[in-house]
């Protein structure tokens, strides 16, 4: 691959089609600052990110502070921790961290930032926004440094190379990353189930499942966590923070996995699978509750009667006819369930909401079950067989009606 034809592939979307003859390109910059203070400065802008102005308007450094930069010139000394700076806007952004400043707010959420270059590259988050796009295989990327880093796997196929599976990198510090998995399995292995994990910190989160050791407590509400991430998303639903935002739908959510999670709603994907029935499911934790299906496991069991369920919110539910609790009020009416479903199902009868509709007539029902009855009038399916004489029945309320027939004929 030709020298030109790199530099056309590391171009951002929105450049210019024909260089400017005030610009000179620049590749050195990016590849020595990356995603330092310095590295943010010069690509604050995509438009400016591979080119180094002379005298267009497009790009405020001078020429001077430009050389001063590659030539590795740092002639700004911080005064609080010595740190020195190839330009004055670099050591002003540096002295806010003393400061602790941060004027620079997200206006989704209010997050603040140092740098506005920060700012803007967090903004991408929100927006979906990823203008760095590879030429050769078509991905995209929110930061120029994870693009140049990218474009180095097409270019110099054996710059960092693994030597164990011979994945490219783009980066050493991408490659050392890689090696870890290789290493994991004799670094960071836990001693109670064998697990491996590439990273000690991922080592040490997960042993706390065996210990029990929850660490990180909840300040509002007494409520305690294995991990600090798990805190974080706990303590947005006091806050009522939602900084995850649909971009299809406007839904916001307080964590990036339920983000995540919803999303496929939108696109229909189900990435996980069961092996033995073949049907899919949006979320991990649906495929193992199905599983238990199959299985027979029960792990969840109660402590008042000995009954086992498959999943933890049935014994939950379950254990509220034990302690004759109902939490879920209906607003019009006062009843109460307790089942956040049955609310659900009781407050259609106010709304006259009647979601559930028939393919084959147009026929609508307040109920998935009064929907999926009616359809077997269609089908033709009876799947409620008496024992006694071997009828069939499409509902197990008529068989119900039919069996006390039985009774009656004994007695």
């Amino acid at each position: 691959m030709s020298g030109n034809r790199y530099m056309a592939g590391i171009e951002p979307r929105n450049a210019p089609e024909k260089q400017d003859s005030n610009f000179v390109p620049c590749w050195g910059a990016v590849k020595e600052f990356g995603d330092t203070d310095e590295g943010r400065i010069l690509k604050s802008e995509p438009q400016n990110s591979y080119l180094v102005g002379k005298k267009s308007n497009h790009w405020t450094l001078d020429p001077g502070a430009h050389e001063r930069i590659q030539a590795g010139e740092k002639p700004h000394e911080c005064l609080d921790c010595g740190k020195i700076f190839s330009l004055r806007s670099m050591l002003v952004a540096h002295e806010r961290r003393h400061m602790g400043q941060k004027p620079y707010p997200c206006s989704h959420y209010g997050k603040s930032f140092g740098m506005s270059s920060d700012r803007h590259r967090h903004s991408r988050i929100h927006m979906g926004e990823k203008p760095y796009k590879c030429s050769e295989c078509g991905k995209s990327f929110r930061q120029s440094s994870s693009f140049a880093c990218h474009l180095r796997t097409h270019v110099c196929e054996n710059l960092f190379k693994c030597s164990p599976c011979g994945k490219s990198f783009g980066s050493r510090a991408e490659l050392l990353r890689h090696e870890r998995s290789h290493m994991s399995k004799e670094l960071h292995k836990c001693s109670d189930c064998g697990r491996s994990f590439g990273h000690s910190s991922q080592l040490l989160a997960h042993k706390r499942i065996h210990t029990g050791e929850k660490p990180y407590k909840c300040l509002e509400c007494g409520k305690i966590f294995s991990i600090s991430s798990l805190l974080r998303g706990h303590q947005r639903k006091h806050s009522g923070e939602k900084p995850y935002k649909c971009l299809e739908c406007g839904k916001t959510f307080s964590g990036k996995s339920h983000l995540s999670r919803h999303w496929r709603i939108h696109t229909g994907e189900k990435p996980f699978k069961c092996l033995v029935c073949g049907k899919s499911f949006c979320m991990s934790s649906d495929l193992i509750a199905h599983e238990r299906i199959h299985t027979g496991h029960k792990p969840y069991e109660c402590l008042d009667c000995g009954k086992t369920f498959s999943q933890k919110q049935h014994l939950t539910s379950h254990q509220r006819t034990h302690t004759g609790e109902k939490p879920y009020v209906c607003s019009h009416c006062g009843k109460g369930f307790s089942v956040s479903s049955n609310l659900n199902t009781h407050e259609r009868i106010h709304t006259g909401v009647r979601p559930f509709k028939c393919s084959n007539c147009g026929k609508t029902f307040s109920q998935k079950s009064h929907l999926i009855g009616h359809q077997r009038i269609h089908t033709g399916e009876k799947p409620y067989v008496c024992r006694d004489c071997g009828k069939s029945f499409g509902s197990s309320s008529n068989l119900m009606v039919h069996v006390r027939t039985h009774c009656g004929e004994k007695t």
